[in-house]
C-alpha cells in the first residue's frame, strides 16, 4: 500500500479528470442497478396478462416497504399509460429498460474517457521523472546497474504500473458503487434473501485472497529477468563486431536463451496463478447464484413470500454483482503484481544523488586566475586511486597528465568536472571550492573531449548545438573549421544537416573526434579538459586532430590527459603520475633531462613507432 501512495501522488495534476470519472461512475452504478429493477414491471406484464386488475396509486409507508412501493408505483404508471392494453404496456417498459441501459453505457464510456487522460498523464509524468532522475544521478550509480535494467524500469515497469495500479483507480469507485447500489436494490426486493447472500461472500473472498499471496515475488523475478535480457540485447548491439570477430555468436546466443528461458518459467508461474483468479471467482459466484436459486425458489414456490417477477429481477441483480466482484479480485492481483514494478521504479526515484549543490552554492560566470587541486585523495571502492595529489593550473596555461594505465589520469578529469566528489582535500576555482559552486555553472566553464567520441543519432548541427543551443549556422561552420572538420563536412550530402547515424557510425574515428572537438570549440569555455582525445586514432587522423586541438587550446586553460606523448610536448607543465601519486613534473625538456620515468615512456613510444 505504501508503494500505491507514492505512485498516486503523480495523479494530483489530473484530479479534475478523477472527479469527472467518479461522477460518471456514480451514475453508471446507479443505472446499472436500476436497469435490472426495471425488468420487474416488464415481467409482470408478460406473466400476469391473464390477471388484469385495477391498481390504485400506492401510498409510501416507510423505508421497509420501499421495494413494494416501487413495484406498485411502476405497475400503476404502466396501467395509467396502457389502459389495460398489454402491447402498449410492454412497449413502455421495454423503452424504459432500453433508456436505462443506454444511460448506463454512456456513463460507462464517459468514466473510461476521463480516466484515460489520468492514466496516460501519470504514465507520461513518471517516465519524465525517471528520465530526469537518470540525468541527475551520478555516473557512479549507473556503473553498478545494467543499462537494460534501467531501460526495463523506464519502459515495461512503468507500463506495468499503468496496467496494475492505475487500472485500480477505475475500480475504486465504479465496482464498489455498482455492488452497493445493486445490494440496496436487492434489499428492497428481499431483505431475507440478501442476508442469505452475505453469508457466502466472505467465504468466496477468503478463497480468492489465498491464491494471490505469492504474486509479488513471482512478478519481481519476471521484471528483473526482463532487465537482464534487455541488457544482453544492448551489449550485443554495442559489441557486434567483437562478437562476430571472435565467433562468439553461440556464446551470446546461449546467454540470451538462458535468460529468456528463465523469463519463460517465471512468466508461466505468474500468469497461471493470475489467470486462476477469474475462473475461481466466477465459479464461486455461480455457486452462490445456484444456492440462491434453491433458496429463492423455495420462497416463491413454497412460502409464497416472493413473486416470480421480483425473483427473476433479483437473480439478475445477484449476477450483476459477479462482474464487479470479479474485477475487484483481479485488481487485487494487479496491485500485488504492480507492487514489484513500483518498487523497482521508486528505487530510482527515491535514490538521493550524493553529488548535490550546496544550499547556498555560488553561480560562477567566468574564470579569472587558476584551478587548484589541493591535497586530494580519491577511491572508487576500497583502494585509493589518487593519494595526496596537488596541482595548480594557472589561467591560460596547458597542463598535461601522463602515466601508465590505472595511474589516475582520467580520474582527475572526473573529479574536476565533479562527476565524482573527492574523499579528502578539495578542488578550487579562483579560490572557491567546487562543492560550493553550482554544478551547472561549474560545467559551463568547462569543455570536455573524451577518448570515446560520444555523438548522437542526429544531424551534425544538432550534435554541435549541445555546446551552444542558440548558435547560428555560421558559428557552427567556424567551429568546424577550427576543429579541421569543415573539410569533410562540406562534402557531405546535406552538409551540417547530415545525419551521422547511431553513435556517429557513418563517420570514421578521426571525423567523429573532430566533431567532438568542434562541439567543445562552439561552447567556447575558459577551461578545456582533453581526456586522451587522440589515443584511438591512426597517425593521419591524429595529426589532423592534434592540429585541431592546438587551434582550440590557444589562449585557453587546458588539462590534457595524454597517452601519446608526442601530442603534449608543447605543454607548459607535464605531470607524471604513478599509482595515484605525482612521480615527477616539469616541461618536456626538463623531464627528458631528468632521465627518469617520463624519459622511459618517451623512449618506449619512440621504439614502438
Amino acid at each position: 500500500m505504501d508503494y500505491f501512495k507514492q505512485i498516486i501522488r503523480f495523479a494530483k495534476p489530473y484530479k479534475g479528470y478523477a472527479y469527472l470519472n467518479i461522477i460518471c461512475n456514480i451514475f453508471y452504478a446507479l443505472f446499472s442497478a436500476l436497469s435490472f429493477v426495471a425488468l420487474i414491471p416488464m415481467l409482470d406484464v408478460l406473466f400476469q396478462q391473464d390477471k388484469v386488475r385495477e391498481i390504485k396509486e400506492p401510498v409510501y409507508t416507510g423505508l421497509t416497504e420501499l421495494g413494494d412501493f416501487y413495484k406498485d408505483y411502476m405497475a400503476f404508471q404502466v396501467q395509467e399509460y396502457a389502459q389495460n392494453d398489454p402491447t402498449k404496456a410492454l412497449t413502455l417498459v421495454i423503452t424504459l429498460v432500453i433508456i436505462l441501459f443506454f444511460l448506463k453505457n454512456i456513463f460507462n464510456y464517459l468514466a473510461m474517457f476521463f480516466i484515460t487522460f489520468l492514466r496516460n498523464g501519470v504514465l507520461k509524468d513518471i517516465r519524465n521523472k525517471l528520465y530526469d532522475k537518470t540525468l541527475e544521478l551520478p555516473i557512479s550509480f549507473f556503473s553498478e546497474k545494467r543499462k537494460g535494467d534501467i531501460l526495463a524500469r523506464i519502459g515495461t515497469d512503468v507500463l506495468e504500473i499503468q496496467h496494475s495500479f492505475l487500472s485500480v483507480l477505475e475500480l475504486i469507485f465504479r465496482e464498489p458503487l455498482t455492488i452497493i447500489f445493486t445490494i440496496v436494490m436487492m434489499l428492497l426486493i428481499s431483505v431475507k434473501l440478501t442476508l442469505f447472500v452475505f453469508i457466502f461472500i466472505p467465504i468466496s473472498g477468503f478463497i480468492i485472497s489465498r491464491i494471490g499471496k505469492t504474486l509479488k515475488s513471482h512478478s519481481d523475478k519476471v521484471q528483473t529477468e526482463q532487465g537482464v535480457f534487455l541488457s544482453t540485447i544492448e551489449e550485443t548491439l554495442g559489441g557486434l563486431k567483437v562478437i562476430k570477430g571472435f565467433n562468439g555468436e553461440t556464446l551470446f546466443g546461449n546467454k540470451f536463451k538462458a535468460s529468456t528461458q528463465r523469463f519463460f518459467n517465471y512468466s508461466n508461474t505468474l500468469l497461471n496463478r493470475q489467470n486462476l483468479a477469474s475462473p475461481t471467482s466466477e465459479f464461486l459466484g455461480i455457486t452462490v447464484i445456484s444456492i440462491l436459486l434453491w433458496y429463492g425458489g423455495q420462497m416463491v414456490l413454497v412460502d409464497g413470500t416472493l413473486d416470480g417477477s421480483s425473483f427473476i429481477a433479483y437473480m439478475g441483480l445477484a449476477y450483476n454483482i459477479l462482474t464487479p466482484a470479479k474485477a475487484i479480485s483481479k485488481a487485487s492481483y494487479s496491485v500485488k503484481k504492480g507492487n514489484a514494478a513500483a518498487e523497482r521504479v521508486l528505487e530510482i526515484l527515491n535514490t538521493e544523488s550524493p553529488i548535490k549543490d550546496a544550499p547556498n552554492a555560488k553561480v560562477i560566470t567566468d574564470f579569472n586566475s587558476n584551478l587548484e587541486i589541493n591535497n586530494i585523495s580519491f577511491k572508487y571502492e576500497n583502494n585509493y586511486v589518487l593519494k595526496n595529489f596537488n596541482l595548480s593550473v594557472p589561467k591560460g596555461k596547458s597542463v598535461a597528465l601522463v602515466g601508465q594505465s590505472g595511474s589516475g589520469k582520467s580520474t582527475i578529469a572526473n573529479l574536476v568536472t565533479r562527476f565524482y566528489d573527492v574523499n579528502k582535500g578539495e578542488i578550487c576555482i579562483d579560490g572557491t571550492p567546487i562543492k560550493e559552486i553550482t554544478k551547472h555553472s561549474l560545467r559551463d566553464q568547462m569543455g570536455l573531449v573524451t577518448q570515446d567520441s560520444i555523438l548522437f543519432n542526429d544531424s551534425i548541427k544538432n550534435n554541435l548545438l549541445l555546446g551552444k543551443e542558440d548558435a547560428s549556422d555560421s558559428e557552427i561552420i567556424d567551429a568546424l573549421k577550427v576543429a579541421n572538420a569543415w573539410e569533410f563536412v562540406k562534402d557531405l550530402p546535406k552538409g551540417i544537416d547530415t545525419n551521422i547515424g547511431d553513435s556517429g557510425n557513418k563517420l570514421s574515428g578521426g571525423q567523429k573526434q573532430r566533431l567532438s572537438i568542434a562541439r567543445a570549440v562552439l561552447k567556447n569555455p575558459p577551461i578545456m579538459i582533453l581526456d586522451e582525445a587522440t589515443s584511438a586514432l591512426d597517425t593521419e587522423s591524429e595529426q589532423l586532430v592534434q592540429k585541431a586541438l592546438e587551434n582550440m587550446m590557444k589562449n585557453r586553460t587546458s588539462i590534457v590527459i595524454a597517452h601519446r606523448l608526442s601530442t603534449i610536448q608543447n605543454s607548459d607543465l607535464i605531470v607524471v603520475l604513478k599509482k595515484g601519486e605525482i612521480a615527477e613534473q616539469g616541461t618536456h625538456q626538463e623531464l627528458l633531462s631528468n632521465n627518469s620515468i617520463y624519459k622511459k615512456l618517451v623512449d618506449m613510444q619512440s621504439f614502438d613507432s
